[in-house]
């Protein structure tokens, strides 16, 4: 089978993806596989790039790589591809959708405030969350441009360079907790990861530099872990999500708030979802093949129903 790894892209994360990408091209399994890299620096460039192929596996990350768009582009030539379908990618990729979604569903999440750009700001509204806060773009991740705030001055000031970053912001009321990851698999949840960041929070160089944060397999009571796991089964679900997919959780005061989907993990050395996979027993490797078979047959799945 002929595999394309598809990565660096066109957004903000672009240095991710590329050691995202790297990570699973050198773990890959070279008999069942043959592998290609396909490194993009626009969209145009695509189409070309993928034909011939049999997969694509997706090592994209931020825009024009989570948020459905990519997704739609290989659907439209009959590419099978790694990860979420269409909807699923847009929604999760967008957190004033996805958050609209789970409170409808009622699943807690932190409240907060969507800001647009173009729009009259209310700082007064926005302070009604109390201090501390969490300013952060609507469409991306990998926290690159997310800030914490602890007064007016600073708020603003984060506002104006998360606007760098998208149009749309997240304000969040910070909630102090535990925080966790959750990582499914083909419908399964896998070890439950608690993450103890060495800095103010789980940022860019706690998440991909060495050191810069512990993940351990997460010692919780037996009934806060089944609720954490009703809820990451209960988003799959919701959100039609196909293959993998991580949920990331804060437990405040004994109660799990929702943060966000993330519909294609990391997968470099220090990413969470291989972390999580390692803990169940799984090889990179294997986590890699499992993800590619889960693609494909959920896919053929979709196509056959859809006919």
């Amino acid at each position: 089978m002929k595999v394309g790894v598809l990565m660096g892209g066109v957004s903000s994360e672009r240095e991710v993806s590329l050691l995202s990408g790297e990570e699973i091209m050198k773990y890959m399994d070279k008999e069942k596989y043959e592998v290609f890299p396909i490194v993009i620096d626009s969209k145009d460039e695509v189409l070309e790039k993928v034909r011939g192929l049999d997969f694509v596996f997706l090592a994209l990350h931020g825009a024009f790589g989570e948020d459905g768009s990519i997704q739609a582009l290989l659907e439209s030539i009959s590419t099978t591809y790694s990860g979420c379908g269409v909807l699923t990618s847009a929604l999760c990729m967008s957190k004033k959708q996805s958050k609209r979604i789970l409170k409808a569903e009622s699943i807690i999440t932190p409240p907060g405030f969507i800001v647009n750009e173009n729009k009259e700001l209310s700082i007064e509204l926005i302070e009604t969350l109390g201090y501390p806060m969490v300013v952060k773009p609507n469409n991306g991740g990998s926290s690159v441009g997310t800030f914490i705030v602890s007064n007016r001055k600073a708020l603003m000031e984060s506002i104006e360079k998360a606007f760098k970053y998208d149009e749309q912001l997240l304000i969040e009321k910070y909630l102090e907790g535990e925080e966790y990851t959750i990582s499914v698999l083909n419908g399964e949840v896998l070890p439950i990861l608690q993450i103890k960041a060495k800095g103010e929070f789980f940022d860019y160089s706690s998440k991909y530099l060495d050191g810069g944060a512990e993940e351990v397999a997460a010692k919780l009571p037996k009934v806060l872990e089944e609720e954490m796991n009703k809820i990451a089964i209960a988003c799959w679900e919701i959100f039609d999500c196909r293959a993998y997919v991580r949920i990331d959780i804060i437990v405040h005061e004994g109660v799990p708030y929702v943060l966000e989907l993330n519909t294609l993990p990391g997968m470099t050395k220090n990413s969470l979802f291989p972390r999580s996979a390692s803990f169940a027993g799984m090889e990179y490797s294997v986590l890699l093949d499992n993800i590619i078979k889960a693609s494909q047959r959920d896919i053929y799945k979709d196509r056959e129903h859809f006919c």
